[in-house]
């Protein structure tokens, strides 16, 4: 969002501090996320998604490590699982630092542009909330390009899952694209403001790429 009338106001039961995202029921995240409040939003929805794809891969690799028959991967795999993990952490963590930037930056709408807090603050908040999705894309990039790693490199029979994996880290990757530009043109530098759109372009035509990949792999019989 990139309008002050676009911003929908704090919710008081969102803002009272309810924990962390991670802590809630499924139900409860689903209808929070459905509710007429700006938390859990777009970017806690995207790590989220994200944390899904990464414990997708996880649970393929669960099933495979241990076969004879991927023995000689064991290294891969260890090394796999324990960044999964971590990213899968890391994502839902980033869910709460979305939130957080977003208030923060909603906060500073609700005052006058020329007001000395808004004027100290704002700077700072632009910068949280394009560096929350920013970071969210990065971890579901690591887990996209690791799911890529596993390929023919794991058990076969959960290939669909595989793909799964891959398709939610793609998807967390643009969903979290979408609030990076959002924010964009709350930024005075035109040169990192191209300098993010080229970012953006790239990583997610890199990302389209591997996961064509992935799911060509997964296709095969």
């Amino acid at each position: 969002m990139n309008a002050q009338e676009d911003m929908p106001p704090p919710d008081s039961d969102a803002e009272a501090g309810n924990g962390r995202l991670a802590d809630r029921t499924v139900a409860d995240f689903v209808r929070a996320a459905a509710s007429k409040q700006p938390t859990p939003g777009g970017g806690a929805v995207a790590a989220v998604t994200g944390a899904l794809g990464a414990a997708l891969g996880a649970m393929v690799l669960n099933y495979t490590v241990g076969r004879k028959k991927y023995a000689e991967h064991a290294d891969l795999h260890d090394g796999a699982l324990t960044e999964l993990t971590n990213l899968r952490q890391r994502l839902l963590d980033l869910a709460d630092a979305d939130a957080a930037a977003y208030r923060g930056l909603s906060d500073l709408w609700s005052l006058d542009e020329n007001d000395p807090v808004r004027r100290e603050r704002w700077a700072d908040a632009v910068d949280a909330a394009i560096d929350a999705p920013s970071r969210i894309l990065g971890a579901a990039e690591q887990a996209l390009h690791l799911a890529e790693q596993l390929c023919g490199r794991s058990n076969r029979m959960l290939r669909s899952d595989l793909a799964i994996a891959a398709e939610l880290a793609e998807t967390a990757m643009r969903a979290a694209a979408w609030n990076v530009r959002a924010n964009l043109p709350l930024l005075d530098d035109n040169n990192r403001i191209a300098g993010l759109e080229q970012w953006l372009d790239d990583t997610l035509a890199d990302a389209r790429q591997t996961l064509s990949t992935i799911e060509s792999h997964c296709q095969q019989p």
